[in-house]
């Protein structure tokens, strides 16, 4: 097997030779990452040192990269970093007690984009639902989701599931607030819901049907299929174009440090969520040269309430509820008696609605929303209305989007 080797200048050239000679490897190269302290000059590690790491990577074909290196000129930060260029190339990368494999993706024959995520709770899901109907406008859309709570075998779902539709998924002890069902809700397009265990650093699930998901959706023949990852999972499908979504909740080097590199990498349009500072664009830039487009997202209700007592129970954080509730007395004239952020955290939500003075539920599909709001709306007598969640952006937020699709608009 031919492996390209990491190398530093903090070991001594002999040291270094005999290790390389020693490894079970075909060495092609070796990337000098850094350090100088044991450098005499003339060096020779009986391969070729290469000018950079994606050059060696280009010039010599290697099946593998084998890093001989240490801190301090690779650190943690800096090895992670490292990692992600090495995955970004579909390469495995390995180390004295580590071994990294790049995640695989099956091939995939129609025009496809993913969406994906550095984490939960990123707007990931928002953001799909506002690509799935931006092309649905003149495509025929399929979205694929995978979720931690999706259904054992893909499941089709080819209208808009109701409030009715979904208490009765919940009844039968589904998750009746997966993904795929909250894009099927807000979006009306043909959703196909998968589901997931697991992920790995770099995102591949554990278990998952997605790539027989994928099958139903090729079975259909559309014209665009959206593939929406789960948290910082990654669909295990090879596609057309990638969008990655973060947050500016998340902290920088979560966001940008680790294995997320990797995401940023293989993603071809970054969507920053709560709006993007000039240090989390520079921390991308420094990655990759990618476009990076900022957004806010506002709860839109799906039917009006106007002039009405709501309750809004969401998943936002308690520092964007006085926005959030001003939003809907502002943009869309509800009187706003509470706003929630529990509805992951279902003990504090069945405390919180024992308190609620509302006529209307106003509710995110998410985690218990079904189960728990729903419920408690049916059995008071008081309305449930879903929110959506629109994206609100200071550029050309649909433009850049439609300059992913591969294939020309239906006519």
């Amino acid at each position: 097997m031919k492996a390209l080797a990491v190398i530093d200048g903090e070991h001594y050239e002999p040291v270094v030779r005999d290790a390389l000679a020693a490894l079970p490897y075909e060495i092609v190269g070796v990337w000098l990452a850094g350090g100088t302290e044991k450098l005499r000059g003339g060096e020779d590690y009986g391969a070729p040192v290469v000018a950079s790491l994606d050059a060696g990577i280009a010039e010599h074909e290697p099946e593998l990269v084998i890093d001989l290196s240490d801190e301090p000129v690779l650190g943690p930060r800096e090895r992670f970093r490292v990692a992600s260029r090495v995955l970004a190339r579909g390469l495995p990368y390995v180390g004295p007690d580590f071994r990294f494999d790049a995640p695989e993706f099956t091939p995939f024959a129609l025009p496809s984009l993913a969406v994906i995520g550095t984490g939960k709770r990123v707007g990931k899901t928002a953001v799909t639902g506002h690509v799935a109907r931006l092309f649905a406008r003149d495509r025929d859309v399929v979205v694929v989701a995978m979720g931690r709570g999706g259904p054992p075998e893909p499941e089709l779902a080819e209208v808009r599931p109701s409030v009715e539709d979904l208490l009765r998924l919940s009844r039968e002890g589904r998750h009746a607030a997966s993904d795929y069902l909250e894009t099927a809700a807000l979006a009306g397009v043909v959703t196909i819901g998968c589901r997931r265990c697991g992920g790995g650093l770099a995102g591949s699930p554990g278990e998952s049907n997605v790539l027989a998901g994928a099958a139903l959706a090729a079975e259909r023949e559309p014209d665009l299929v959206i593939f929406d990852g789960s948290g910082a999972a990654i669909p295990p499908v090879e596609v057309g174009a990638r969008v990655l979504v973060t947050s500016s909740a998340q902290p920088l080097d979560i966001a940008t440090g680790y294995l997320n590199a990797y995401r940023i990498l293989i993603s071809d349009l970054v969507v920053v969520t709560g709006g993007a500072d000039g240090p989390l664009r520079e921390a991308i830039a420094e990655i990759k040269s990618v476009p990076v487009l900022s957004v806010e997202l506002r709860p839109r209700p799906v039917e009006p309430v106007g002039g009405r007592r709501i309750a809004y129970f969401s998943t936002a954080p308690a520092e964007v509820h006085e926005t959030l509730g001003r939003h809907l007395a502002e943009q869309h004239g509800a009187e706003v008696t509470h706003v929630s952020g529990n509805l992951a955290r279902r003990e504090a939500l069945r405390a919180e609605l024992e308190q609620v003075d509302a006529d209307v539920y106003l509710v995110e599909i998410k985690a218990a929303a079904i189960d728990v709001v729903a419920e408690a709306a049916l059995e008071r007598g008081r309305e449930l209305v879903f929110a959506d969640n629109e994206l609100v952006s200071d550029g050309d937020f649909d433009a850049q989007l439609q300059a992913l699709a591969k294939e020309p608009a239906l006519k």
